[in-house]
């Protein structure tokens, strides 16, 4: 039986439990409303904003921001941070498009991209689970010196990787639509069915949600606090990976400088912003779609209106930091929260 005081414990997690879901899905109504408003905005302010080709036009926009996003709340979830994943996707990207340039089949291609993409999240997990360097730090290593290795080993010192004209089956990929829906929407869609599935219905996923609400109480019951560890990078960096295919696909060429660009900043702005708190054990699917909506909606508005791109990065920053900020006021850390990550 139950002691007195165990039952106490008990219950106060499951009101914590309680009122954790409500700020959640409160930030994603915000989130949502705010969508709804700037989309109303811009559809009085330009003709053709709420048609349906620029509706599908902004949701093929967002789409490979969004996988990349799905995959980085796994992590954030965790109370960590992967700032390596546009690494993982373009690794992912290269070595496979490098891979059939020299002969190889697109199934024997795709594995070996795979290999690199998972080579990323691998050894940022190792890194951090075993080494205990911060997150933030072993990641943007891990950044630095896979991009390193694309650029000097497997690219031999170019930049861009084109993929061939034989590669049908991936050009093939690009170019598919379903009911007139892009390929990147219906992969989006999938990807978020299935990190959705994984984070609320199985064992895995109440073991991510327990490592980011307390790591110490997460071991103490018995979670492998390290092998999860890698696990969850190794999660975000399959996701990068499928992003980097789609990627492939519709350009039919890969830029190893994108791992220098900002786009980890919108997968960031993406999730924090949505409901993913950077404490840790907060959040989910609904949260990323939420994040991606708006931003997707604010991007496409703004390049309409032909604004200057110094004046976006500007908004985008805007953004990011009351994003941040709302994050902090409402899950502001404490002793117990605040041992990871810094």
């Amino acid at each position: 039986m139950a002691t007195e005081g165990e039952e106490t414990m008990s219950q106060a997690q499951a009101m914590n439990v309680k009122r954790r879901q409500k700020i959640d899905v409160s930030q994603e109504q915000i989130v949502l409303g705010v969508t709804a408003v700037l989309f109303a905005f811009f559809a009085i302010r330009l003709p053709g904003f709420a048609s349906y080709g620029n509706i599908i036009t902004l949701l093929n926009s967002v789409a490979q921001l969004g996988i990349l996003a799905l995959g980085a709340a796994i992590v954030v979830i965790a109370r960590g941070i992967d700032l390596s994943q546009i690494a993982s996707m373009a690794a992912g990207a290269v070595v496979t498009t490098v891979a059939i340039q020299s002969g190889h089949g697109i199934a024997a291609a795709m594995a070996l991209g795979l290999m690199a993409s998972l080579a990323v999240g691998v050894v940022n997990g190792l890194i951090i689970a075993f080494i205990e360097i911060p997150a933030l730090f072993a990641t943007l290593a891990t950044n630095i010196l896979f991009y390193g290795l694309l650029r000097g080993y497997v690219q031999k010192g170019q930049s861009i990787a084109y993929l061939p004209k034989d590669a049908t089956s991936i050009i093939d990929l690009g170019r598919l639509r379903v009911f007139d829906i892009p390929i990147s929407v219906l992969i989006f869609t999938v990807m978020a069915v299935l990190v959705h599935l994984l984070l609320t219905r199985t064992v895995l996923g109440r073991f991510i949600y327990a490592h980011g609400d307390n790591p110490e109480a997460a071991r103490l019951s018995g979670v492998p606090v390290r092998p999860l560890t890698i696990l969850e990078y190794a999660l975000s960096a399959v996701v990068a990976y499928v992003a980097g295919i789609l990627l492939l696909s519709t350009t039919l060429s890969v830029d190893s400088d994108i791992i220098n660009s900002t786009m980890i900043f919108n997968v960031i702005l993406i999730v924090v912003l949505g409901g993913v708190s950077l404490v840790g054990g907060r959040g989910g699917v609904f949260s990323v779609v939420a994040g991606t909506l708006l931003i997707g909606t604010m991007l496409n508005g703004l390049t309409i209106m032909n604004v200057n791109n110094l004046v976006a990065d500007m908004a985008r920053g805007a953004v990011l930091m009351a994003a941040i900020l709302l994050d902090n006021r409402l899950h502001p850390r404490n002793e117990e929260t605040a041992r990871q990550g810094e």
